[in-house]
């Protein structure tokens, strides 16, 4: 582990301060940083610990809620208006690691956190573009059975890790990010980049951004109905083989909003908007859903060892969907 220094900020403003300096980085609960700096797959010469600044979930004035980037995950999934508003939040929250991580892990660390590929996490011997730029990708050719089918490049293949990402993406969640020069938001969504040729620069924060806070809008019919469901080799403490986050409206037995996001499949959270435009006003059928779902997939790409995730995606999105749609389907 590269030598680092560390300063606890009292304040948004002095960390700020103590962010724009060097390769400093912020530390909320550190269950991903800690890792990556202690396998020599990232450094930093300063550690800027943000984890204990006041975290609150409020409802918003539009009757949505913000959440502050020190929340713990176990917090917000507890928190009553989230499980009565956006219960697949909570369940994205409680399918993601343990008990344990969950009381440390903060909402903006898990935002920022980083693939856990096989090649990625080994610094001594594998190819990996994210790590070393234009060195290769070990996974293309390997051991790719996690791996993205979806948004691809020829430079990267790794998935997005984050169980609470693909819900907050499905619920049009706004990121506060905040710097020396001013705040701006940005919708979850756009957070997080494809690989394309740089697969090292992963999302859209400038350096010394700091996540202040996540808002949700007012709670939809869809938003409401909604659940998590996570496909993995092991029932807990695993990575999502597929997951899905999913939200339904039916008026009068024809969806009126489906909200449909999909993990496990893509450098970022995918939100599936194909399968989205597909359902709107046609019957909440298996028939409609197993066509929309086939149309999200069409433009897999999947690799030699992860060409099951097609089949996987469609499947769990309508077992999602007809699950929501109840006595409709």
């Amino acid at each position: 582990m590269t030598p680092f220094s560390y300063r606890n900020a009292s304040d948004r403003a002095e960390a700020l301060a103590l962010g724009a300096a060097g390769d400093a980085r912020f530390l909320g609960g550190g269950t991903n940083l800690v890792d990556l700096l202690r396998q020599n797959v990232e450094s930093a010469s300063e550690l800027v610990d943000v984890s204990r600044f006041p975290g609150s979930i409020r409802e918003t004035d539009t009757g949505g809620l913000r959440v502050d980037a020190s929340v713990k995950n176990s917090a917000l999934a507890a928190h009553p208006l989230v499980r009565s508003r956006y219960p697949m939040l909570s369940r994205a929250l409680l399918a993601g690691a343990s008990a344990q991580i969950r009381n440390m892990a903060t909402v903006g660390g898990n935002i920022l956190q980083r693939t856990r590929c096989v090649y990625f996490y080994d610094a001594d011997g594998a190819q990996c573009n994210k790590r070393r730029p234009g060195s290769g990708c070990d996974a293309i050719g390997g051991f790719n059975r996690y791996h993205a089918i979806l948004g691809a490049s020829e430079d990267c293949v790794a998935t997005h890790p984050s169980d609470m990402c693909v819900a907050l993406v499905a619920l049009d969640a706004v990121v506060h990010l905040a710097a020396p020069d001013g705040e701006r938001t940005v919708p979850l969504a756009d957070i997080h980049r494809l690989p394309g040729t740089q697969p090292e620069i992963e999302t859209v924060l400038r350096p010394g951004e700091l996540i202040t806070a996540i808002e949700l809008p007012s709670a939809t019919a869809a938003a409401t109905n909604s659940e998590y469901r996570k496909v993995r080799d092991r029932s807990s403490y695993a990575f999502a083989l597929i997951s899905v986050a999913g939200g339904l409206d039916v008026v009068d037995g024809a969806v009126a909003e489906a909200r449909i996001a999909l993990g496990g499949v893509a450098a970022k959270p995918w939100r599936a908007k194909r399968a989205e435009a597909a359902l709107r006003g046609l019957p909440a059928t298996h028939a409609s859903f197993q066509a929309a779902a086939e149309e999200e997939l069409a433009a897999a790409q999947p690799l030699e060892g992860n060409a099951f995730k097609v089949g996987l995606a469609q499947r769990t999105i309508v077992a999602v969907l007809q699950s929501l749609a109840g006595d409709h389907a």
